[in-house]
């Protein structure tokens, strides 16, 4: 990976693309430190430290903390990644937008980008309401003498202003940046926060040995400290502490992770394919071999955001409602089955994958337009007959080995979930998460710069 941005850094094209990018995430880093008005941004983050481990603390962390600071890129690009969902899921449901899409090329591609903007705009209002209620509820807006009616409408359009910005910004380095915008912006927000959770895993160890200690520890480096009062000093840390052995085991687990996504990434079935001789004159055409390269983790990370957006909006509107755990009644409930440490939010989130996976590969790979494709070139798949027995084979191919595509996403992204249960440690959950997407997006974007200096013929590359 190293040694591809260093030959990419060596192409004048490429390295205006990368320096393009670098600016725009710059000017993404510098938005999510602007406060938006009339909020107490302190009181809301330390009340979002307590949510660490439900849908609250996953949301602070796909916007890099800027939901935890209240500023304009609160909401992230969460209202695009949404919108793209559900005018994918509409394409296929509703006949006009898939023949907008498939027959429509260019302009039928931008009219399908036009609508999902404008549902990103309409789920930006929606979510920056409910983020106003959120604070409204715990008193942390605080407007002056301003009519009401006027501080909410300023906060809401802030968040909406923000999260319209961060898709155009998003396009604007797919268009002219190293592309794969809306990932990379999503990259460098959960980057963002990998120095604040290595702070708390050492801030955790500090905890765990104050808590080793004991009482007579602590009395020993405060003699002023009585020994019950040391104690219920001792009791009030004893959830924030995290053991050496802990510490290693969440170390070494991600770093399995890694190497195991990575070594996944790369997987692919590949089928055989023999083109037939022709002669054209005195020339004989054809008689190749090759394959069909097809990817075990064809669909990539997008199942993963995708479970996300779903599982989390009964949790996502509750919170936002001024809901919580503790609330009574079915708000408080619901809250607490979709705890993203709870059974049934893994049950939720693993069916989910598993149904996206399924969906985005066959949006991905048309078995029938393969297979008559395959026909038209004069190739066939050895053994098989071409047409329909190839469309078939190459779609029970693609099923078997899109289950196994979703259950690899399936288990590394539940298994965090369960570790964190098991080590009392809930904010693992989410930080599993974010290493799946993030080592995803790494690769994905690595593959583009290759691809594109492929594309140049770059010396240093092809050597």
């Amino acid at each position: 990976m190293i040694q591809t941005v260093r030959n990419a850094w060596k192409v004048p094209e490429l390295k205006k693309k990368m320096l393009f990018t670098i600016m725009a995430l710059l000017i993404f880093r510098l938005g999510s430190a602007i406060p938006v008005p009339y909020i107490d941004g302190a009181a809301l983050d330390q009340y979002l430290q307590s949510q660490s481990g439900t849908i609250l603390g996953l949301m602070n962390a796909m916007s890099g903390s800027a939901f935890s600071m209240a500023t304009v890129f609160a909401l992230s690009i969460q209202p695009y990644i949404n919108s793209s969902i559900i005018i994918q899921l509409l394409t296929v449901a509703i006949p006009a937008l898939e023949r907008l899409a498939k027959e429509g090329g260019e302009e039928g591609r931008k009219k399908i980008a036009s609508i999902t903007r404008y549902t990103t705009v309409a789920i930006a209002l929606l979510q920056g309401f409910g983020y106003y209620s959120l604070v409204k509820s715990y008193g942390l807006v605080n407007g002056g003498s301003l009519p009401g009616f006027w501080v909410g409408l300023v906060i809401v359009i802030s968040f909406t202003a923000g999260s319209a910005f961060l898709m155009w910004l998003g396009e604007q380095i797919t268009e002219f940046g190293i592309g794969n915008g809306i990932s990379i912006i999503l990259f460098a927000g959960i980057v963002s926060r990998f120095p604040q959770m290595v702070i708390d895993g050492v801030n955790g160890f500090r905890t765990w040995l104050t808590v080793n200690g004991g009482a007579a520890g602590l009395m020993k480096n405060n003699p002023d400290m009585t020994e019950e009062v040391a104690q219920q000093y001792i009791d009030a840390l004893k959830p924030g502490a995290l053991a050496p052995w802990t510490l290693a085991l969440i170390v070494i687990g991600m770093l399995a992770l890694v190497v195991f996504i990575v070594y996944i990434n790369n997987a692919e079935r590949r089928i055989p394919v023999q083109y037939a001789k022709r002669v054209v004159g005195r020339k004989m055409y054809g008689g190749q071999s090759t394959h069909i390269p097809m990817k075990v983790s064809m669909s990539g990370v997008m199942p993963i955001i995708f479970a996300q957006s779903i599982a989390s909006l009964p949790a996502t509107v509750c919170a936002f409602m001024g809901i919580t755990k503790e609330s009574e009644g079915f708000g408080g409930g619901l809250m607490k089955v979709f705890d993203t440490g709870k059974p049934f939010y893994s049950i939720i989130y693993f069916l989910l994958i598993v149904g996206f996976s399924y969906f985005y590969s066959t949006m991905a790979f048309n078995p029938i337009e393969v297979a008559n494709n395959l026909k038209k070139n004069g190739g066939f798949i050895p053994g098989m007959r071409p047409g329909k027995p190839t469309a078939d084979f190459l779609t029970k191919v693609l099923s078997k080995i899109t289950m196994f595509g979703a259950l690899y996403l399936s288990v590394i992204a539940i298994a965090p979930i369960i570790t964190g249960n098991l080590v009392g440690y809930q904010s693992l959950a989410i930080g599993g998460t974010s290493v799946i997407i993030v080592v995803g997006v790494a690769l994905e974007t690595v593959k583009q710069m290759e691809a594109q200096m492929l594309m140049r013929h770059y010396k240093g590359f092809l050597e």
